[in-house]
């Protein structure tokens, strides 16, 4: 009787977005992986590994000194057709936290839903209160916080995970104004 091999296939995990389009806010010399880890509130090798899973996935390459590059065009596409199926929005109950999606900048000056509860990533240093739409990863809220065009990417990938078909269009229509080569 043979025993069934394991499953070799590497699979994105939802911190490598957020590496992702980290990365995707400087193509001209990426950070070290230890700066990264520091600003996006994950480890090195957590880095490391993701910016690996997303060179196997074509959404990035390794330049002559060994940095990352992201793809854009790839990541692009993924983004805009891929991300919402692997990384569905996750929603919950009113609490309170950082406002996301449409109820975000650039979203927020494009969007109106006067009868909605805002969505927000729930996070005890959030001053809105609003029905819950986890981030991509924990720890992407501080990241957000702390760096203003992160914050702006995240929110774009969330009203593509978890929009309308006109949010996600609006969505994409302003990462490709940020994207543009």
């Amino acid at each position: 009787m043979s025993r069934a091999k394991s499953n070799p296939q590497i699979v994105l995990r939802p911190q490598d977005v957020v590496v992702l389009l980290r990365l995707s806010l400087q193509q001209d010399m990426a950070p070290t992986y230890a700066t990264l880890a520091g600003e996006l509130k994950l480890t090195a090798s957590e880095i490391h590994a993701g910016v690996e899973r997303a060179v196997t996935a074509q959404l990035a390459r390794k330049d002559a000194s060994g940095r990352p590059v992201v793809l854009l065009e790839p990541l692009r596409l993924f983004v805009q057709y891929g991300l919402r199926y692997c990384f569905p929005a996750t929603r919950g109950e009113l609490t309170r936290g950082v406002p996301t999606s449409y109820a975000a900048p650039p979203m927020r000056a494009l969007i109106v839903q006067p009868n909605e509860t805002e969505p927000v990533w729930p996070h005890k240093l959030g001053s809105v209160r609003g029905a819950a739409f986890y981030p991509l990863y924990p720890t992407a809220p501080e990241a957000a916080l702390a760096n203003p065009a992160l914050y702006e990417l995240l929110v774009l990938a969330d009203a593509v995970r978890g929009g309308s078909p006109r949010e996600r269009a609006l969505a994409i229509a302003e990462l490709d104004k940020r994207w543009a080569t």
